[in-house]
């Protein structure tokens, strides 16, 4: 089962936040790279996008900064 309550999952948006990045970031990478992220750690629903923590760390090459 998956833990939708999990920190490993999050918006776009707040992904964006965490990494330090324009609020646009993964929306753009996604159009512009797609190759860059990994299979299934992204997911569209509807005009929301849905990101893992592997994905972004995998697009930006940074970890997850809350680990810090």
């Amino acid at each position: 089962m998956i833990d939708l309550n999990s920190s490993e999952i999050m918006s776009a948006q707040e992904a964006s936040k965490i990494w330090g990045k324009s609020e646009s970031y993964v929306r753009i990478s996604l159009r512009q790279n797609p190759d860059k992220w990994p299979k299934g750690s992204y997911r569209r629903f509807g005009k929301t996008i849905i990101v893992t923590v592997e994905g972004m760390e995998a697009v930006t090459g940074q970890k997850d900064p809350r680990t810090k």
